[in-house]
């Protein structure tokens, strides 16, 4: 039976954050090439990038804002068009994907949000970050790192959960632009981190909650790693298991002490 490998595909990565709704075909293209030569039956969560996140923010997605309705089918909308731009590279590639759009089947945020899972057994299952229904806010993010830990642990036969992230190679010691900067190879969720997250731009919490809910997955005993996505030799080496840069995130050690509440740094 072929191991099932969940990836998340950053949205900072396929998507440049900075210019509204707009998609990296570069990198789509060459991830969807990584796709069709894998050997992994692959479910693909996809972020928002700025097809998400400056809108979510400018209407208060969340937070009962008046102008909450129109902002969550604007952000429901411009993620139909950037997984337009998914799935099209994914076709190109000769990929038979299928995707389920997160607001049609899904509700809450976290991951323990409500909804059954889909998954196309006979292909690649594509789900992406979304604006979803709440009962405490009406409407809600349901972020793409969410995503992943549900499938990582509800899917049967997953193998490993893959994070391709932009910019930078795992989880660092310091900044990226520090000099000091080092790649911690192996981490656990009770050791530090520096993580350079941008709250004007990214409202789910950056390589900070994927590194906190890789390791709920981790915790599970399902190897997990984060490596740079704009290398495609890495993304293709980490699906399938082998040696490669980047950052594993291993399960905690039961008898360790936790010094502070909250071990990462930000």
């Amino acid at each position: 039976m072929v191991g099932v490998v969940v990836i998340k595909w950053g949205g900072g990565l396929i998507t440049d954050k900075e210019k509204m709704c707009t998609a990296d075909l570069q990198i789509l293209k060459g991830l969807a090439t990584v796709a069709a030569n894998s050997s992994k039956q692959l479910v693909i969560v996809h972020g928002a990038g700025s097809f998400g996140h400056l809108k979510c923010k400018k209407y208060q997605i969340g937070t009962k804002s008046e102008h909450q309705k129109e902002g969550a089918a604007e952000v429901q909308e411009d993620m139909i068009l950037l997984n337009n731009e998914v799935m099209r590279a994914l076709k190109m590639a000769g990929v038979d994907a299928k995707v389920y759009h997160p607001h049609t089947w899904a509700s809450g945020s976290g991951p323990n949000f409500e909804g059954e899972l889909p998954f196309y057994s006979t292909g690649v299952t594509v789900v992406h970050g979304d604006v979803v229904p709440s009962k405490e806010t009406d409407f809600t993010i349901l972020s793409g790192d969410d995503l992943v830990v549900r499938y990582a642990l509800e899917i049967p036969n997953v193998e490993r959960l893959v994070f391709a992230v932009s910019g930078v190679d795992g989880l660092l010691t310091a900044p990226p632009t520090s000099d000091s900067s080092k790649l911690i190879t192996t981490w656990s969720s009770d050791q530090p981190f520096v993580s350079s997250h941008d709250t004007n731009i990214d409202v789910t919490g950056g390589i900070y909650l994927k590194a906190k809910r890789g390791s709920l997955v981790a915790d599970r005993d399902i190897d997990v790693l984060l490596v740079r996505g704009e290398n495609l030799e890495r993304v293709h080496a980490a699906i399938h298991g082998k040696d490669v840069i980047g950052t594993r995130i291993v399960r905690k050690p039961s008898k360790a002490t936790i010094a502070t509440e909250n071990p990462f740094t930000r």
